[in-house]
């Protein structure tokens, strides 16, 4: 048992777990049903509003066939060396396919002309569309059921996973051959909007399984909000002004360079926004695109097209950044066999390179990636006969070592103390990577003289915990590794990019983190579907 509970546990087979309810996870779950395949779907929090998806406006990369050369032109000149041409192709085709079978569930807008507009959708709208396309898929949703560990059976296959029912306090285990992570990134409880349970876990699952990791140093992507807001909503960001205390206006770039603009005034004191330069017909538009953006300008009684209000930046880690779980095929399988990662979670070095998939590229990727492995892990689950006794991998925050004190609380605070900072994250250097990464080990070990959890509540947090921790470590450690500047990591003792490091790098371990170069070449084959 995982805690104590006087319920019996929930027990479950399938042929596919999809881990994670939001954008991917849905689009893999009804994938997999599709192809004839039993379908289980546990989400942390309710599937069809948890996620960074369901707070959002997202657009999507939706580029009509003869617009899509230039688009992935663009694209490849931007992402420093480490996208792929092929793997972008493949997802504006299948955006281009996928939006519009939405039609019946999603109420899609017309232009002037009547014809219907498939690029931008509202969030609340779109997962509970995808919710109601994965009921009646008969998929099954285990909603408030965070997953805790990957299960393996005696020959050391990939067996299903098993977590807790918060709501009724008690374990649930689906044996599976085929599992799909689709937990998000982790944002490392930066207040970014969504992200609340985007903690990593399913990084940490994967390692402790057998996957590993890349492009882990691209996680230093931070968002515009209101100061005292998680409303990171940022494209009305791109017509403000900003001034300083004193009321003088500053010059904070607008493209590429915005965020550290932003950061480095950030760091001089307290920074003011006005967005009186929005054009008049974005405005109206507004509350159609990104309904809950004025929200916390009404609760505070401002106008943000006339008033000044001050601004911050969340840290997005990993959400809108590139790392993830390394894919070693097209249909975005790890490592492990039968374990598939899909947006957030994945990698996404090969559709945004060295830069941020922003809203419209990572949310066709968590489209196709979903769909990709939805009918990966399906064929895969036809293979493979069920498995006979079953064990957990997890190797941290499930065991029960160490002493009663519960510093979860402080470990968490460490964590940020490390991440969330612009001189530590967005500004880089080699010497302050090794000094974060120092106080993280020491954490980790502390971490590591904690006791077994014995209720549910205390449990969710300690492996919340050591996600967070262990991808800070990865994160870091593979910031440091880079000795060059690329794309959003940017060190100031090595600020020229580096032909030397055209390679991606690879990460892993948690108690000894390690990361390793795997040159271009290799990688793409990889990722083409030729042996890793």
């Amino acid at each position: 048992m995982l805690f104590m509970t006087t319920r019996p546990p929930l027990r479950l087979s399938a042929d596919v777990l999809v881990i994670g309810g939001g954008l991917a996870g849905t689009w893999a779950a009804v994938a997999a049903a599709r192809d004839g395949a039993r379908v289980v779907l546990a989400e942390k929090g309710y599937c069809g509003t948890s996620g960074v998806t369901a707070t959002a406006g997202p657009g999507h990369w939706w580029v009509p066939p003869e617009q899509r050369q230039a688009a992935i032109d663009k694209r490849v000149a931007s992402a420093a060396k480490l996208g792929d041409a092929g793997w972008m192709a493949r997802i504006l085709e299948t955006t281009w396919q996928t939006l519009p079978s939405l039609d019946r569930l999603y109420d899609f807008p017309c232009n002037e002309r009547g014809e219907k507009q498939y690029r931008a959708l509202r969030g609340p709208e779109y997962m509970r569309a995808m919710r109601q396309l994965a009921l009646e898929h008969s998929v099954t949703l285990l909603d408030h059921s965070p997953a805790l560990e990957l299960l393996k059976n005696d020959q050391g296959e990939l067996a299903g996973a098993r977590g807790l029912q918060r709501q009724q306090q008690r374990e649930w285990q689906v044996r599976a051959p085929a599992v799909v992570l689709a937990t998000g990134g982790c944002a490392f409880h930066s207040r970014l909007l969504g992200s609340r349970n985007n903690t990593g876990d399913g990084y940490l699952m994967g390692v402790e399984a057998g996957a590993e990791l890349s492009g882990m140093e691209f996680s230093s992507y931070y968002c515009i909000a209101p100061a005292s807001s998680s409303m990171t909503r940022s494209m009305v960001y791109t017509f403000g002004r900003y001034f300083d205390a004193s009321g003088r206006e500053l010059a904070i770039a607008q493209g590429p360079d915005f965020n550290q603009s932003l950061a480095r005034a950030l760091l001089e004191g307290p920074v003011y926004c006005r967005l009186d330069r929005i054009p008049g017909d974005i405005r109206a538009r507004l509350p159609y695109v990104q309904p809950n953006l004025m929200l916390p300008f009404d609760r505070s009684g401002i106008d943000p097209y006339r008033d000044t209000f001050p601004v911050t930046l969340h840290g997005e880690g990993t959400v809108r950044g590139v790392g993830g779980l390394r894919l070693i095929d097209a249909q975005c399988q790890t490592r492990l066999p039968g374990l598939f990662a899909v947006g957030d979670a994945a990698s996404r070095e090969a559709v945004t390179g060295a830069i941020s998939g922003g809203g419209a590229v990572n949310s066709s990727w968590a489209l196709s990636s979903g769909q990709w492995a939805g009918h990966g892990a399906a064929s895969h689950a036809r293979q493979r006969r069920r498995a006979g006794n079953v064990h957990g991998t997890a190797r941290v925050g499930l065991l029960p070592i160490g002493s009663d004190r519960d510093d979860s609380t402080g470990l968490i605070r460490t964590v940020q103390n490390e991440m969330h900072p612009y001189d530590k994250n967005l500004f880089r250097s080699g010497g302050q990577l090794q000094r974060s990464l120092n106080a993280l080990d020491n954490a980790w070990d502390r971490l590591r003289e904690q006791s077994h959890a014995r209720d549910a509540v205390a449990l969710l947090r300690w492996r919340e915990t050591a996600a967070m921790l262990a991808t800070a470590r990865w994160c870091y450690g593979s910031a440091l590794a880079r000795q060059e500047s690329r794309g959003m990591h940017q060190r100031s003792d090595a600020p020229q990019q580096s032909a030397s490091f055209d390679v991606h790098l690879h990460s892993g371990g948690l108690d000894a983190p390690w990361v390793r170069r795997s040159a271009l070449d290799a990688h793409e084959n990889a990722r083409s579907g030729a042996p890793a």
